[in-house]
Formats: structure tokens, sequence, C-alpha cells
């Protein structure tokens, strides 16, 4: 976390902080040219020449000479950097900008413990500011409106640019916490104004509650009672408006009538007539009613408040076993409404935390967000609002950084535009985990039982989160809602992940809860019926909290895990094992009461039954309306100016550049990528990913989603109901079976209020998703509420997004790009009595009638129809593989374009039998796919090249991910070395029982998200790897650690340093956390000795690669200092990650590791990654190239290397993707070959595996 800064007001008082300032060399400055094109564009500032960017780091608790050996390896790389220790001169306007106090910096934190590994010492004080350089002639205007643009004030604030005395903060003790004086005697308008004085979310009569609790109690409560009961009965914690008793039900749409009596026959026929009618009954009661009816079999229910969670089998290393699939979706609207970065981070984080509470392993997410339209002009952003632009890319940065850090694939990412997301922004992050069924204890804690809190500090951040996204907003809201934005710290929640994906640990946990809104007082709070909890346990970022936040603060990135009291050490120990924190902070007690005392006081103590109680019953009366036509047409004079206006659609057109910065691959597991066919462009209908076992599986799950805010809009009740209905239609087109699904839905409504018309949207669209249920037989389990999304007059669209899941055969799994040509194409339609909503009948004839085709064979490829009709349905399915269509000459455009919601389109096999239509189901034959890229129809031939263009091209200015289709593309030379293997084994040979199979050790660092993967290639391929847990929770530690991996590198004929971002790649800058801990003498010398004198290898992929770069391993083969002539891995020439699949060439047979290889050789690999451009001098370029140390160059399908962006990611020189040492024992690449396996990337063609695991291993024979 940042400290805060006294400075200099004197001279005569001599600093203690050391201070140095570190701006990329020309060349390297990504960031700062992307910002100056930025400002220039988007703020409309002629006169800015251009943007310098510093970074200034101010270092205090190290003496001068640490410093200076930390100044060219921790916060610089001679390489890319210029470095001074003063304030450049510059006639430009001169500003710094740092985070507030109590935010979390991650890249002070990822110094200070990178100075640390370098010192094996304490960690120094370390605080970190970005200083901009504006140069040209601007107006304090014009840097007026720069510092606008560039810091939000929920996170940020500028910086001062004074030298700075010392960065030890004095934390004054804090007072005890207040008692509420006079708080029984408060009349109703006292009560009114307290709640408003005091910032809270409940209403008057919840206080009224609380008052008369209090009373019978017999005294005036604490401020922390009422912040934790305001937490308890938010919105956002126990869904009050869906709890909402509805007196009055009055329904004017027919329609929703009958859905409304089939529900109140539902009631009856289960016996809850009595229970309250409300929201919450009407979103269950469906899946209540198909379990009563035999029907939803595999729920797995416990009285834990986790994720959904679903028994059922799956295939391990050939043999079945009981597992339990788990999936969640989770919204960040508030946060990431009024702070991008960190709200997006942690609705992820947040997301991960429900599944990951149930002791499962997460390993595939899902992203659908909300916003107005971004490409339209800063100047037009509503008062009190964030631009568009700024929300969607730095939300997308946020929650991509997050994802990509913890080392979780992000299978699909969809953003859809409406103007009420304006209002507020949509932020929806859905997983799932799975985990051994015999890795989980269920328990009720009993008394004597302990809780223990595991993972990150608390601090300040987070405050009044959940509180604060039950509000409505206003135009303060950005001013005033600071402390309630969560920082997330993605690499401690990996060792979470770690540690629950263990048996021996997870056995032990009775009852298990994540930390989210309300932090300790809800999270240990819910774990029993009586707990009594010593705050001044809490683990602190930092001195000065008082009792009330460390009882409500929401810090992220920890969970509260109830133990029986023996199991309490070795539970302890085996965390500390994972590099993780772990404090006992409660018991449970017998009587139902939750405590809660700091400094020795009882500063809470209230009765469960109270807090249970979820605060006065609330009640509204509806209103349903009967909704209005939808309408959403693209006009044109000919069917090419329609498919150009629908392409052209922000809703339809490409959306690859924003997808591509989501690691798609992480955990080896991917069957679809996000993007199919050669070209990777035609993108899946859904997410599919196989399960996170030990070894293989042919088992997998799947993900998709349904939703149009438009018809919605128009029609919640209709709206909700297709939502359904497209989100099983895109599951069933990807190969999974309806009768194994389950649905999760996430509500976003307006801000209610007590208007019955507003009412009547969500009662309306959860009716409408009741009867789809019904209807598909495919029940609801699990689903999240937010029913604020109002800013003054605007409101957000009517939207119940539904994710459909299922598990299934890998095997199943089919995409929508079209295959070959010469196929025909059929269309599969159920009949509709008002052309949108499908008859029952008709709707599961044609969902059987595909999973039929599937099942069988007869279907090569599958899309479903959606927003924009069978038009982009047929338009998509021909980009991935450019491959054309010619349509029946009897098809009209307009119906091209017609709404057909559960319709497919399919590319049948040869000789496959199309089934006959009948009276509710249409099928027949569309017509055949071309090798011409065109499409023919309507009495037009279109060329799809044009048409692609359009698509392409129409949300570029906001995601660029293509070199621009004129710009000169330099050549690249294709590279050939074949003079053979340049090392040869002498040692020992490997006997006993590991004859033949090298030991290998896999360091893994904070941050490091490959491990298990790069240990499971490494096994596939014949050998022991074993994992080495670098724990630096305290000097001690740090030393240990040293000690440990110099010792195991020494019994280890290979060094294998995984992929990931160790320390978060901070400060900027990849690998540094890596080669601080390699520079310890005891580990260089170990490294040495194996490839010097015991002729081992090394390998180091992407994070690991960047580690060796920066180290000398390779190009030079040894631990040296680096100086400005050496290479280096640097940031992406797009100024951003890149996660795809690639075509590399073999280009050298110098290496080891390439000895099951040819020279020549072409395979398609995974990258992943934001530092991958390698960059060297020429001279060295041209040694590399002699020696035969380049080892691969990325290159087309055709073989041939290249710097267009669609070959070459990062924009390498030489298009180099991997190099070795001198004599090719050591390999670094950025291509993630252990991201390989049977099943995966099932819809992009090409040779994926690469034996170079193989390789090694064949190397010690």
């Amino acid at each position: 976390m940042g400290t805060t800064c006294f400075f200099d007001q004197t001279e005569a008082v001599e600093s203690m902080v050391s201070r140095v300032y570190v701006e990329k060399k020309p060349g390297f400055d990504v960031e700062a040219q992307q910002l100056t094109s930025e400002l220039k564009t988007l703020l409309e500032l002629d006169a800015l020449q251009n943007v310098r960017l510093l970074n200034r780091y101010d270092v205090e608790g190290i003496g001068d000479e640490l410093f200076a050996q930390t100044v060219p390896t921790v916060f610089s790389e001679p390489q890319s950097d210029n470095v001074t220790y003063q304030l450049p001169e510059t006639d430009g306007a001169v500003f710094a900008v740092e985070f507030l106090p109590g935010q979390f910096d991650q890249r002070a934190e990822s110094a200070s413990e990178c100075v640390q590994l370098l010192s094996q010492g304490e960690r120094p004080l370390v605080r970190s500011a970005k200083v901009y350089i504006l140069e040209g002639e601007l107006s304090a205007d014009d840097v007026a409106k720069v510092k606008a643009y560039v810091i939000n004030p929920v996170e940020a604030r500028e910086a001062s640019l004074d030298e700075c005395l010392t960065l030890a903060m004095e934390f004054p003790e804090p007072p005890m916490v207040e008692v509420l004086e006079g708080f029984l005697q408060l009349d109703e308008a006292g009560l009114a104004q307290f709640i408003a004085n005091r910032g809270l979310a409940m209403d008057l009569a919840d206080i009224r509650c609380c008052q008369d609790y209090f009373a019978k109690e017999g005294r005036n409560p604490t401020i922390t009672e009422i912040k934790m009961i305001d937490t308890y009965w938010s919105d956002h914690c126990r869904h009050t408006t869906f709890g909402t008793v509805l007196d009055e039900v009055h329904i004017e749409d027919p329609r929703v009538q009958l859905a409304f009596d089939k529900y109140l026959g539902l009631r009856h026929e289960l016996g809850r007539d009595e229970k309250p009618l409300c929201l919450m009954d009407m979103g269950t009661i469906g899946a209540r009613w198909l379990k009563a009816q035999g029907i939803l079999t595999g729920l797995d229910e416990s009285e834990e408040i986790n994720a959904c969670t679903v028994k059922c089998t799956v295939d391990v290393n050939g043999e079945d076993q009981d597992w339990l699939y788990l999936f969640k979706n989770e919204t960040h609207n508030h946060p990431t409404e009024i702070e991008p970065f960190g709200g997006a981070a942690t609705c992820v984080g947040g997301a991960i935390r429900d599944p990951l509470s149930g002791r499962s392993y997460v390993y595939q997410a899902m992203r659908v967000t909300g916003a107005a339209d971004p490409t339209v002009p800063v100047a037009d952003t509503l008062p009190g609002k964030l631009p568009q632009r700024k929300l969607v890319t730095t939300a997308a940065a946020g929650y991509s950084s997050y994802g990509n850090q913890i080392g979780l694939a992000t299978g699909q990412v969809h953003e859809l535009y409406h103007p009420g997301y304006a209002a507020k922004r949509m932020e929806i992050g859905a997983v799932v985990g799975a985990t051994p069924a015999d890795h989980v204890r269920r328990e009720t804690p009993a008394s004597g039982d302990v809780v223990v809190l595991l993972g990150g500090r608390t601090g300040r951040d987070g405050i009044g989160g959940a509180t604060g996204s039950s509000k409505a907003h206003s135009l303060s809201s950005i001013e005033t809602c600071g402390a309630e934005v969560q920082k997330g710290n993605a690499p401690v929640e990996r060792k979470i992940q770690r540690l629950f994906r263990r048996g021996d640990a997870c056995r032990m946990i009775k009852r298990c809860n994540d930390f989210g809104a309300g932090g300790v007082s809800v999270a240990v709070g819910e774990l029993a019926d009586g707990l009594a909890i010593n705050l001044n346990a809490v683990p602190k970022k930092y001195d000065g909290l008082d009792g009330t936040e460390l009882a409500i603060s929401e810090s992220q990135e920890r969970m509260a895990v109830a133990l029986a009291a023996k199991d309490v050490d070795a539970f302890i120990a085996l965390a500390h094992e994972e590099n993780l924190e772990a404090t006992p902070i409660a018991t449970v007690t017998a009587e139902p009461r939750v405590r809660m005392s700091w400094n020795g006081v009882d500063i809470v103590d209230v009765s469960r039954e109270f807090l249970a109680s979820n605060g006065a019953a609330k009640h509204a009366s509806v209103e349903i309306q009967p909704g209005v036509p939808y309408q959403r047409s693209w006009e044109g004079e000919s069917l090419e100016a329609r498919m150009e206006a629908l392409l052209s659609d922000i809703n339809v057109a490409s959306n690859k550049g924003l997808s591509e910065r989501f690691d798609s691959t992480i955990g080896a597991a991917t069957v679809l990528m996000p993007f199919g066919g050669q070209r990777q462009l035609t993108p899946a209908l859904a997410m599919a990913a196989k399960f996170p076992v030990d070894g293989e599986t042919t088992t997998c799950s799947g993900m998709a989603w349904g939703f149009n805010p438009y018809l919605s809009e128009a029609d919640p009740y209709l709206g909700a109901y297709i939502a359904v209905v497209e989100s099983v239609a895109k599951l069933v087109a990807s190969g999974f079976e309806r009768r194994n699904m389950y649905l999760t839905f996430q509500e976003y409504f307006e801000k209610l209020r007590q208007e019955p018309l507003r009412w009547g949207k969500p009662v309306a669209a959860v009716l409408g998703a009741l009867m789809a249920q019904l209807d598909l037989e495919v029940g609801a389990i699990g689903g999240k509420d937010s029913m604020s999304g109002s800013f003054e007059q605007l409101d957000v669209p009517p939207t119940l997004v539904s994710f459909a899941t299922a598990v299934g055969p890998v095997s199943r799994v089919t995409s929508p790009e079209f295959k070959g040509a010469g196929h025909q194409v059929a269309f599969i339609v159920p009949r509709t009595d008002d052309g949108i909503l499908p008859r029952k009948a008709a709707i599961t004839e044609a969902l059987d009638t595909v999973e039929e085709l599937i099942g069988t064979g007869a279907a090569l490829a599958v899309s479903t129809v959606g927003y924009g009709g069978a038009a982009e349905a047929l338009f998509k399915m021909c980009v991935g593989n450019g491959i054309g269509v010619k349509l029946h000459p009897v098809l009209t455009a307009d119906a091209l374009f017609a709404p057909a919601y559960g319709s497919f389109v399919v590319e049948l096999a040869d000789g496959a039998q199309l089934p006959a239509g009948d009276d509710v189901l249409a099928c027949c034959v569309l017509g055949e796919t071309t090798e011409a890229y065109q499409l023919e129809a309507a009495g037009e031939v279109i060329d799809l090249a044009r048409l692609q263009e359009v698509w392409e091209g129409a949300m570029e200015g906001v995601f660029p991910y293509r070199t621009a289709p004129d710009a000169p593309v330099a050549e690249v030379p294709r590279i050939t070395y074949d003079k053979g293997v340049g090392a040869a084994y002498h040692g020992p040979a490997l006997l006993g029982a590991d004859a033949g199979k090298p030991r290998v050790i896999i360091p893994v660092f904070p941050g490091n998200n490959c491990e298990f993967d790069t240990a499971t290639a490494f096994q596939r391929a014949g050998a022991v790897a074993e994992t080495l847990i670098v724990n630096n929770l305290s000097p001690e530690a740090v030393a240990e650690s040293v000690q440990q991996l110099a010792a195991a590198i020494d019994k280890s004929q290979i060094v294998m340093i995984p992929g990931g971002f160790s320390g978060g790649d901070e400060p900027d800058g990849s690998a540094k956390f890596i080669t601080a801990f390699f520079r310890a003498p005891q580990v260089t010398e170990a490294v040495r000795r194996l490839l010097q004198q015991r002729d081992g290898l090394m390998l180091g992929i992407c994070n690991g690669f960047q580690a060796l770069v920066k180290l000398g391993l390779v190009p030079y083969g040894d631990i040296r200092p680096m100086d400005a002539q050496c290479a280096t891995l640097t940031f992406n020439e797009i100024g951003r990650h890149q996660s795809r699949l690639v075509n590399t060439r073999v280009a050298s047979n110098l290496s080891p590791w390439f000895s099951q290889m040819a020279v020549g050789e072409v395979t398609t690999v995974a990258i992943s990654h934001g530092e991958g451009r390698f960059v060297a001098p020429e001279g060295l370029l041209a040694q590399l190239v002699e020696n035969g140390q380049v080892a691969t160059q990325y290159v087309d399908a055709a073989g041939v290397p290249s710097m267009d962006l669609a070959v070459n990611p990062n924009g390498s020189l030489l298009a180099i993707e991997g190099i070795t040492s001198p004599d090719g024992r050591v390999l670094g690449k950025m291509g993630h070959s252990e991201r390989s396996g049977a099943g995966l990337y099932k819809n992009v063609p090409g040779a994926m595996y690469q034996p170079i695991f193989e390789g090694g291993v064949a190397y010690f024979a």
C-alpha cells in the first residue's frame, strides 16, 4: 500500500528518502505516445506536441549502496529506461499524480517486495507517482482538461513536486467508537435526519426497527452496530428489493397475466401459499417446481452460501470421479462506474471468491458488460460522469489485469451498447469452478471452533461498498464515493486458489465465506449463529483503523474459514507453505449473538435473530402495462447497404480488439477459443473448458449468455423469455445438451422507489424468465440482482441477462465457423405466433433436432440467430475461414434481418440428412458454402472482404487490434540455422526409480500462474516435476526460500521459470521479481553449477522468458549485469495485453529443446502477454542469427515471418518469438507451449502440439 509523503519545508532537515525518476526511452515510450494521441484526439488539444511520462519512486529504509543497486534492477532497466535523480528541466506544464492514501498501489508494493528479495532484509517504504510533462503552448484551461482526464478523484490525487522528508506515517490512536447517545429518543424527523447525516442506505422503517431493538436491549447502539446492520440489510447483501412483499399486482398484458396465474398455481402446488409473494419467490419457484418434478436432479444443497453447485461425473485419467461444479455471476456496476479499473478488477475478483469459498478451483470466466456509445466525443459526456470511452477502456484494463494475473481463462467477452447504460454502467463477471467432491467437507460450526482469516490485510478501501451499490447515483457521486471502491490484489487471491486446490487443506474446513460486502461483519458473521470476534486480531495494512473500519472494510482477497480448534495450527502451516497469511480472529459460541470486541470493549453485541430479520418488511404495488412492438431494422437501398448498416452497428461490429486483452488460454483447458477459424474471426457462441484435473480429462463445461437490451426495453417479459432461449440455444449450438443445463440470472433495473409502473418492469421480466424455464425444462438455481441503475432522470434498460451452463464431453463441442466449401447450409426455425416468441413445442423440438445433428456428426458448424438476425449469423460463420455462402434465390432480404430467436443455421456434413419440418418446426436448406468469399443472396453478389472491413473497422477507434490496412509493413527474413544441436549431456545417467526421468524444479513466485500447466507438460513428457513456492512473508522466509531454491537446483537437471505476472509485472516492467531473486548469490551460483558444470537445461516461457533475458541467461548463457546494449522484452507495440493463438516456425536446431522438431516446422501456439516485444541492437541481432540463437519466429499460415500485427502480436524485431543461449541449453520463448493437450482449441485449425518438453527430456536419455 502507498504511504504519504511529508514534504521538506526547511533546509535544515536531511531527507531520509531516496528519489528516482524513470522515463522510457524513445521507441519504448508506448504509453506516452498513446496518451499523446488520445489527448489530441479526444480533448482536441491541437497545441499539444508531446506527453512525457516519468515514474517517480520515493524509497525509505535502505542505504545508498542498496538503493544504487536497485535503480538498474528494480526501478528501471538500462535497455529501455532513462534515469534521473532530479525532475528534468522543461518549458512544459508539469504535474504528478499519486494514489490516495489508503488505496492499494501495486507498483509501490511490488517495488518494495523486489527490494526485499535483493536485500533479504525488511521491506522498505516505497511511494510511487506518475509525473506528466506536457509539451506545447497549452493554456491553463488545457492543462486543467488534461488533469481532469487523467486524474480520477475517486482513487488518485495530484501529488506535490517537492522533495520528501519521510514516508513514515504518524497514525493517531483512533478513539473508542462512538456510542450514539440519544438515539433511542429520536423522533421520526430525527431518525430521517440521522440516516442522511450518517450516509446510511436503510430506510426509515429499518432505522425504527433498530431503535425498537436497542430499546429492548436497554441501551443506545454504537455506530459500528448501525453500520454493520446497514450492510447486513442492504439490497446488495440481503436482496431487499427482491424480498419486498408485493401487495397488489395489476397486469394489463394478457401474456404476463397468464404467467402470473401460472406462478400462483405453482405456489399452491408446492405448498407456498403462505410465503411472501415477492420477486425472490418468482425467481426461484421455477427451479423448485422442476426439482419437484424430478427434472433437476444434480443439485448439491447445503447451508453454505457459496456459488451455485451441482454434482457431476468427471473423467480423470480414464476413471470416472464424483466432482462438484460451481458457477456464479457477479456485478460491480456502482464501483466500476466511479472507478472503472478497480471496480472491474474487483468484479471478477469477487465473482471468483464465491465458488472459491466453496473450495473449488475457478478456471474460466465470462465478461458481459453494458455501456453507452463509446465512440461519441468526450465533450458529450454527461455532467458528473466519466467519459464512456474512458469507462469502457479502463474497465476492460481492470478486469483483464485481475483475471490475467490470477490465471483465469476468460472464454468470452461481450459489451452491449445502449443509451440507458449512461445512467450506470453494467459490469458482469460470470465464472465456473470445480473440485473433487471428496475435497469438500460441510459441517455446522460448533461451539469452540475457530475462525481463521486467510489472505489479504484490512485497510480503508471498500468501506461502504455494499450500501453504496444499493444507492442511485447523483452528480456528486464521483466526489463522495471514493472510500467505497476496493482495490484488487490478484497475486494474493491466486495463493488462495492454490491452497484451496489442495485436498489436505480443504478437508479441514467446516465452512467458508469470502470477504465481500460488509467485510468481517458479514464474512465472519454469517459462518455461525454465535460468534466472538476479536477485531484487534484482524491483520491491518496500516495502523490507525478504528473498530468500525475493521468491522466493515471490504478489503479484497480474504477468506474466513471455520475450523475445529485442533486443526488450526496445521491449517495455518499449510497456508504459510503457500505464502499466505492466516490469523485466528474469532471463536464460535453457543449463544446465538454476534459480538465484536475492540481494545477490550464489546463494540457489537447483537442477537442473530435480529440480524437475520433483514429489517422491516418492505411492501410495494405493481402495475404492468403491455409491451410495445420490438423494432430493430438496418435500412438501405440494397442488401449490401443493409449489410453495411448491420455490420457497422456497434452491437454487431467485431469486438476482437476488446476481447484479445483477456487471457483466454491459461490453464491449458480452453476447448473453444473466443474467435474461431484459421483467421480467428468467427465469435464463439459459448465458452468451453476442460475440468481442472491433475492429468487428462475428456469432460468439459460450457457457458453462454443471452440478452437484447432493446427488446427488453420494448417488452421486459418478452426480453427475459428470449434471453433464456438465446442462452440455451447458444449452448446447444456449441454441443451441450439441454437436459444437463442450469441457469443463473443477472437482474439489473432502475431504482424502483414506490412507483408501481417501475416495479412492473422487473416483475414482468422475472415472470418471462419463469415461463421460459418451465417451457424449456431448464431451471435457474442462482442469480444476482442490482436494483439501483438510475442517474438523475436517466435509467438503465430493464436488464435480465441469462447465463446457461452445462457439463458434457469434449467430443461434442461444436463451433459456428463454416468448415469448408460445397456444404449444404440448413435453417431450423421454430414457428411463432407473434413473429418473435417461439411456440413451446417448437423451441424444444428445434433444440432437440440440433442436439441430434451434432450427436450424429451431421453438423459441421452451428450458429443460432440473435440480435442481427440470420444476416449476422451467416456473415460471422463466413469470416473465420474466409468461406462464402450462396443462398436460395427465394430467400428475401427482409427474411435475413427478421427476428428469429431460437433458430439455427447449420453447415451439414456431406450426406447428412436434414429432418423434415412439421407444423411447429420449419427445416429447410438455405443454400451452400462456396470457395468464393462472397455472399450471394436476394439477387446480389456481395464481396465479403469489403463487408469484413466494415465489420472490423467499426470499433477500432476504441479497441484497435490490427495493423492499418494501408500501413507499410517491413519485410522480415526467414531465418534458418541447421547445423545441429550445440550441446550434449555428459553427466551421470539418471538411474533408480527415476531412470531416464530428469528432475525439473519450477519456482513459483507471487503472481506466477502457469506452474500447474507447466508441471503437467513436463510430466506428460516423462520428467519428474516439482514446484517450489517462494515465500516472502518475512525476511527470514525470503532467506529460507533462497536456500531452498539453490538446494533444489542442485538436485535437478532442469530449471523451468513459468509464465504469469510475477509481482504483477511491477514496478513498470515484467519479471523484476524473479530477476531480483535469481540475483541472490546462492541462487546465481546454483544456476552456474547447473549450466557450466552439470550440463543442465533451463527453460523460461513468457514471464520466464522475460526473466531469462533480464538476467542475461539468454542470449549470453550467464547471469550478468544489464546495460543499454543488452537485449530486452518490452511493451507490445499495440500498448496492451495480447492473447490469441499464433503460428511459430522453428528457425534453428541448435537447441536440444527442439531436437524433436525440424527446422521450418510450423506450430500453432497460445500467446498471452503485455511485454513480449523482443528488442536488441542491430549488432547483437546479427550475432544471434549467425550463431543459430534465434530459435523461433512468428509466421503466417504459409510460414512467412512478418511485422503485421495479425502475425507478430507484439512487434518483435525480426519477428523473434524465442532465443537461446550460445550453446542452446537455455531457451526463452513467449509462446505458451505448455498450453496444449487433447481437445483444446477445437475451433482453430493447426498443429497445436510443440514437443519442446519431450526434447528437453530426450537430452538426458
